[in-house]
């Protein structure tokens, strides 16, 4: 107990050193930091808590979501939604360390502790249950295609029984897996390891079409000057969990208390990023899956 007071008095301080230096402007200081915090002593959350910094894996090439910045900084839906859940752990957003998680590591970097939590348009099933545990879900996305603009030929699911057809995804990725069902062959099929070198294959017609989550591509269209478009309908549903590691029933609940607590925080994290992208509607939390 004697840490969390000595906590609670350097953040205090810290948040009114910012305040002074801002001249009093709290406009851009992002979610709450919590100055009140009192966890139970063994808990995850006291452990970060205890410590002062949090390391948090997303991505940092999936624009709206996370996506790096021209000052190496992580920015988007995803990395809002970590500072939410960082500030109600007594972190503020500088001592954050924000660490690049593809999808093919997710899992990985959970279960070897190189990270607190995972935030990375994760979708929730039951393969990665077995290893991790999942709060949220916070988000719920759909997978589509994503082609150049100026092909009229590709149009829906339906074209990719074409086998000429190319198609890129990522390695690990539950779009990847998905996908497979509606090829003529696994040869058109071809896997990366972030989004970013599938939209550059798509580009340069090295591949006719990019699938994953609907709201991803939706970043690559607007990034894209016109270069790519989105064809045919959403045909999943991709609720987005944060991954924990397994078993942390109290960090999972503490979690999803914490964002159902700050709703509002929750939609300026969405209509100042994600939410600006053309097409995308407005978020809306969802219920809470049960922690096990």
């Amino acid at each position: 107990m004697r840490f969390r007071r000595t906590k609670a008095v350097v953040v205090g301080v810290s948040l009114a050193l910012a305040m002074a230096a801002c001249g009093g402007d709290d406009k851009d200081s992002g979610p709450e930091v919590k100055s009140d915090i009192d966890f139970e002593s063994g808990t995850t959350m006291a452990e970060i808590a205890d410590r002062g910094t949090v390391t948090i894996g997303t991505k940092f090439d999936q624009p709206g979501f996370g996506l790096r910045n021209l000052k190496g900084e992580p920015e988007g839906f995803d990395v809002e939604v970590g500072k939410i859940i960082a500030g109600a752990l007594g972190i503020p957003a500088e001592d954050i360390t924000w660490k690049e998680t593809p999808s093919d590591v997710r899992e990985q970097v959970i279960e070897n502790g190189d990270v607190d939590f995972v935030i990375a348009t994760y979708t929730i099933n039951d393969e990665r249950k077995k290893r991790i545990t999942f709060a949220g879900p916070y988000y719920v996305a759909g997978q589509q295609l994503m082609v150049r603009s100026d092909d009229d030929k590709i149009k829906d699911l339906e074209d990719l029984k074409d086998p000429k057809v190319r198609v890129c995804s990522v390695t690990g990725s539950t779009p990847s897996e998905t996908i497979r069902d509606f090829l003529a062959n696994e040869r058109q099929l071809t896997l990366f390891d972030v989004y970013d070198k599938c939209a550059s294959a798509l580009k340069n017609g090295q591949t006719d079409v990019v699938t994953t989550d609907n709201v991803i591509l939706a970043g690559f269209v607007s990034e894209s000057d016109g270069d790519f478009k989105l064809v045919g309908d959403q045909f999943t549903e991709e609720p987005y969990g944060i991954g924990i590691k397994k078993g942390d029933v109290d960090f999972c609940e503490f979690i999803n208390e914490t964002l159902e607590a700050n709703e509002d925080s929750y939609n300026e994290a969405w209509s100042s990023t994600a939410g600006k992208i053309e097409g995308t509607s407005p978020a809306q939390l969802p219920d809470a899956d049960s922690c096990s």
